[in-house]
């Protein structure tokens, strides 16, 4: 069946508190979806963020970002007053997210609701904290100690903490317990308005896309929980780390800096970790997009401590093995392998044989020097298209970043003429998408919206101003809902 959604993360919705939440507007924005005849929403990973605020960095592989709990919420409650969420987003704006300020006083005003809440006598939040007793202890401690050191990385922590030894993790724990309880309850609340926002988008006919990062940030609980599960030296810290080698793009490649997998001992386990990892995903989302797929495949291993990624070498991967113990496990899963970028002919068997869809950008279609493999024309039908994706630019902005040779044969393909506009360009990308024989189409909102780069998500390999855009409260108009509808149904994408 053909379907269409919007690409929209959770923290560019305009929220009146300084970021996107699981208020009102998020709401708003699945009916607009639905006004829209679209039948899905994607987002990126909704986990909680660190350094760098990029949510493919999270503090825990399981846990939820605290920021995407409405104040309002808490408000409806009895747990906080308007007044203490008015104070809390002082020096914050509407146009994008001050993750500084954020930071500073988003926490402070959820203690101020945990602080009321009672909430360790609430029997659903006792059974919360049962059943998800493989991730959210460690997960509360590892967060509760980090606030105590100031926000240390666990890898500057004292050995016997850091080495997790028992009479440490008894000891800070029993020092830690109303810290602990915090992020339990935040956990608790997170899962409570995240479950009632996805069964109103399913219940509208609106499938959530997530996102999951393959690999786990290095100051995470998913390390210090399970340094087993990683290349780690004996003190925590990593062997070789992930990134991606020296390319067109990148004369010194991507160092990223993720600890890599220990396969072997995945392998062993029967991929438990994963399997439980994976279950977590689908009770958040209809579909999962997997980012970096490659990696199964074969990963790149770049040596710990050095500044670049130019002496990294390739190593094998799980494969199939993984995703059958998946499915042994869990079942037929509608996953989306994000399979961009260079590919071998094994990444490529690796793709076959799980039959998940690969995804293609038509951003990357139009080369002057041979054909692309992003060329319309070339796709299958179980495939995902995007005109770009939240490391892309807008598509408004694209025009002007290509080479002339390449604008020329973009415009013989859409059988334009001559250039007119970008905002006329931008729609026809979007309707050559729609057109496309790929199952699913996913347009990211600032292409709906004719905005400039100033509305990038993300730029790849840089710090700094990425992760910040937000939509303005309207945008997305019954007009505009309307001219997306008819689009929908005219290329057979409405679900029906």
């Amino acid at each position: 069946m053909r379907n269409s959604g919007i690409l929209l993360p959770v923290t560019s919705l305009p929220s009146r508190y300084g970021i996107g939440c699981f208020d009102e507007c998020a709401y708003e924005f699945v009916d607009r979806l639905e006004k829209a005849g679209q039948t899905c929403w994607q987002i990126l990973p909704m986990g909680p963020t660190g350094y760098g605020d990029s949510p493919y960095q999270s503090f825990s592989s399981f846990a939820g970002n605290p920021y995407f709990i409405s104040p309002a919420e808490l408000v409806k409650k009895g747990w906080l007053t308007e007044a203490d969420c008015d104070q809390s987003a002082e020096g914050t704006r509407e146009d994008y997210v001050q993750y500084d300020v954020i930071y500073k006083n988003r926490f402070a005003l959820l203690r101020k609701a945990f602080a009321a809440s009672g909430i360790e006598t609430d029997a659903s939040y006792n059974d919360f904290v049962l059943e998800n007793g493989d991730w959210l202890p460690d997960y509360a401690l590892f967060m509760a100690i980090k606030d105590s050191k100031g926000g240390q990385s666990y890898l500057e922590w004292e050995e016997s903490i850091r080495l997790r030894e028992p009479e440490a993790l008894v000891s800070y724990k029993n020092r830690l317990m109303d810290d602990v309880n915090f992020y339990q309850f935040l956990q608790y609340e997170f899962s409570c308005e995240w479950k009632a926002l996805k069964e109103y988008a399913n219940e509208k006919g609106i499938k959530i896309i997530g996102d999951i990062p393959i690999y786990v940030a290095p100051d995470s609980a998913d390390t210090w929980a399970h340094p087993e599960l990683f290349q780690l030296k004996k003190n925590g810290t990593p062997i070789g780390v992930a990134g991606c080698p020296p390319d067109a793009f990148s004369e010194t490649g991507q160092l990223w800096g993720n600890p890599l997998y220990n396969w072997e001992a995945h392998r062993k386990s029967d991929y438990a970790w994963w399997i439980s990892r994976i279950r977590q995903c689908f009770l958040w989302y209809d579909m999962v997009r997997i980012d970096h797929f490659r990696g199964f495949d074969e990963y790149y291993a770049i040596p710990y401590g050095d500044k670049t990624a130019e002496n990294g070498k390739w190593e094998k991967g799980p494969g199939m093995e993984l995703f059958a113990a998946l499915k042994n496990e869990l079942g037929e899963l509608p996953i989306i392998a994000e399979d961009l970028g260079f590919l071998t002919e094994s990444v490529r068997e690796l793709l076959r044989d799980s039959g998940f869809p690969g995804m293609k950008v038509l951003q990357f279609a139009f080369d002057s020097r041979e054909d692309s493999d992003y060329l319309p024309y070339r796709y299958d039908k179980n495939s995902v298209v995007y005109t770009g994706t939240h490391d892309n630019t807008t598509t408004f902005s694209w025009w002007d970043e290509l080479e002339a040779e390449d604008k020329s044969v973009a415009l013989r393909y859409m059988n334009s003429g001559r250039f007119t506009s970008k905002k006329k360009l931008t729609w026809q990308l979007i309707c050559l998408a729609m057109g496309s024989v790929s199952d699913l189409c996913v347009i990211p909102l600032q292409d709906y919206l004719c905005l400039t780069n100033k509305a990038r998500m993300n730029t790849p390999s840089t710090l700094g101003f990425n992760w910040q855009w937000r939509m303005e409260r309207g945008a997305l108009t019954d007009k505009l809902c309307e001219k997306i509808y008819k689009m929908t149904k005219l290329y057979g994408r409405l679900g029906k």
